[in-house]
């Protein structure tokens, strides 16, 4: 198993060329200092003195959970993870205790590594001492934009990847959790799947009625630090619902407070419910079924 895995290290590396942000910078110097300063580019650090852990994964805008290598072949997620809503450690979202989970390197599921590939960019290496080696922290440019080695060389001869609109569903949910198909049993009512955004998107009318045009960069610049202000989203709803007729006075609400409302994951995490549609003040996961 441990050499299927090596092979399997080598044989990507081999394939893809990386640049490095750094490299990014020289031409594109206001996307990358924009970018450096968003919660992708520090979704994966080093534990701080005081914190846990050996990783810290998350930027910290609402959490961060924190990992430890155990020995050669296994690392923990710890079972308490660290809440900006209270400054406070508390049990980590899907563990049922603060004893923490435990992942072997080489498990054929290879959990622990994609928790490393999805929060860094570039290539996943293991060291001598089988320890994960990533190879530049956090989710940076050619995350997106894919291996940049050969365009860094010859800038003007050799173009980055550029994600469709239609394929941005698929790939940004990659690391946030789309399902192969919005009919495949997944409980879209479950708040657990408030996290899966991609995945609740999917089952949305206003994506499914546009075709392919509308994608997570409609509402989201990937160049830029992501916006809390619910208001500042309206712009993009109101391209496609530039008069909306609305039942109840909403005064000076905005679109997002409605008609995706915050689905609270415990007493700590709440995620906007990315399934776009009309709900009650009761129920922020139960679409009320149009008249």
């Amino acid at each position: 198993m441990r050499t299927w895995f090596l092979f399997l290290l080598a044989a990507v590396n081999l394939l893809a060329q990386y640049a490095g942000s750094a490299a990014c910078q020289k031409c594109h110097p206001a996307e990358s200092a924009s970018q450096a300063s968003s919660g992708h580019a520090r979704a994966l650090a080093r534990s701080a003195p005081g914190q846990p852990g050996d990783w810290a994964f998350g930027a910290g805008l609402q959490a961060t959970t924190f990992v430890s290598r155990l020995d050669s072949g296994d690392y923990l997620e710890h079972g308490q993870t660290w809440y900006r809503a209270t400054n406070s450690l508390a049990i980590t979202p899907g563990h049922q205790n603060a004893a923490g989970l435990k992942y072997r390197v080489f498990d054929p599921s290879a959990g622990i590594l994609r928790c490393f590939a999805c929060h860094s960019t570039g290539k996943l290496q293991l060291a001598k001492d089988e320890s994960i080696v990533p190879a530049e922290l956090g989710v940076r440019c050619e995350v997106c934009h894919g291996p940049a080695a050969a365009h860094a060389a010859s800038p003007k001869t050799v173009r980055l990847r550029v994600i469709a609109p239609g394929q941005m569903n698929d790939a940004c949910g990659a690391c946030h959790r789309v399902t192969s198909s919005a009919e495949d049993g997944s409980n879209l009512r479950d708040p657990w799947n408030s996290r899966h955004q991609p995945l609740l998107l999917a089952a949305s009318v206003c994506f499914q009625k546009s075709k392919g045009r509308l994608a997570c960069t409609n509402c989201h610049n990937p160049h830029q630090p992501l916006e809390i202000r619910a208001a500042a989203y309206n712009t993009a709803c109101m391209k496609c619902h530039a008069a909306p007729k609305h039942s109840q006075p909403v005064a000076d609400r905005a679109c997002s407070d409605c008609h995706m409302p915050a689905v609270r994951l415990n007493e700590n995490l709440a995620f906007a419910n990315h399934r776009i549609a009309i709900y009650s003040p009761t129920d922020p996961l139960s679409p009320v079924p149009a008249r």
